[in-house]
């Protein structure tokens, strides 16, 4: 009976020992199944970010083409204007001056219509510059926000401070004029909605970016307006199209944007 069990005893080992490689193969498969899986589900969620990235380019790229053929058909409409226009009605200003001097029975009349072209010019000018400012290209962005803060403040009713924090590299044509459009666009909603006393601009270079922190003392964005207007939307869609950002904050008093734009030196 002993000598029986034994026998049984060393087959259920020997079946035993046989089922070890066997339970291995299928440890070392089921591993294996594991291991591609997770890999297989590494190499998808590495396709959805690069997928995700090349959409995010394309549309960076789109806004940033979008934005520069606006800049460019605002260029042509400028020197049309400027050149075209403005050169017919300095012309007709000249001839009513020539007129003035030889008729003094119609010289009230003709005064009037003169005061009427050079009202004319004036606008052409103003809309000209406004389309696509001519010192932005010729003194850069500094020059061209300190020349306008000037222009605020030889007006009066608010002062404009602008301040270079850090030296600026040289920077691209797109970078300042979009810049320019986004600081502008902040100082027309601080005027007309704000009823703010003073506007601080500063700009300082702080590797990689450029860094353009704008604030007001005036009474800030109304509670009411939960959702952003189209010119909160242009603004930040400028800053996109050049790689950047745009922040607003509302602190107690006043209004805040911070603008990051990456800039090489």
């Amino acid at each position: 009976m002993f000598h029986f069990w034994l026998i049984q005893a060393s087959s259920q080992i020997n079946d035993t020992a046989k089922l070890i490689p066997l339970i291995g193969i299928v440890f070392v498969i089921a591993l294996g199944v594991v291991l591609l899986n997770q890999h297989f589900q590494k190499n998808l969620y590495k396709q959805q970010l690069e997928k995700e990235e090349i959409r995010n380019l394309q549309q960076q790229e789109l806004l940033r083409s979008s934005i520069l053929a606006q800049e460019k058909e605002r260029k042509r409409i400028a020197q049309d204007i400027h050149d075209e226009l403005g050169a017919l009605l300095s012309i007709s200003r000249m001839h009513l001056v020539n007129l003035e001097e030889k008729s003094a029975e119609s010289g009230k009349a003709l005064q009037n219509i003169r005061s009427l072209i050079e009202k004319s010019l004036s606008s052409m000018r103003k809309i000209s510059h406004e389309l696509m400012p001519p010192q932005l290209e010729t003194f850069g962005l500094v020059k061209t926000l300190e020349a306008v803060a000037d222009h605020a403040n030889n007006a009066g009713g608010i002062h404009i401070q602008v301040d270079v924090i850090t030296p600026l590299p040289t920077l691209s044509w797109d970078v300042e004029l979009g810049l320019y459009r986004i600081c502008m666009e902040l100082i027309n909603n601080t005027i007309k909605h704000a009823a703010a006393n003073h506007i601080n601009i500063q700009l300082q270079y702080n590797q990689p970016s450029l860094e353009c922190y704008y604030k007001d003392d005036g009474i800030g964005v109304p509670k009411e307006e939960k959702e952003p207007g189209l010119g909160y939307k242009s603004m930040q869609g400028r800053a996109n199209s050049l790689g950047g950002r745009i922040e607003f904050y509302q602190p107690e008093n006043g209004f805040k944007a911070a603008i990051f734009i990456p800039v090489n030196e």
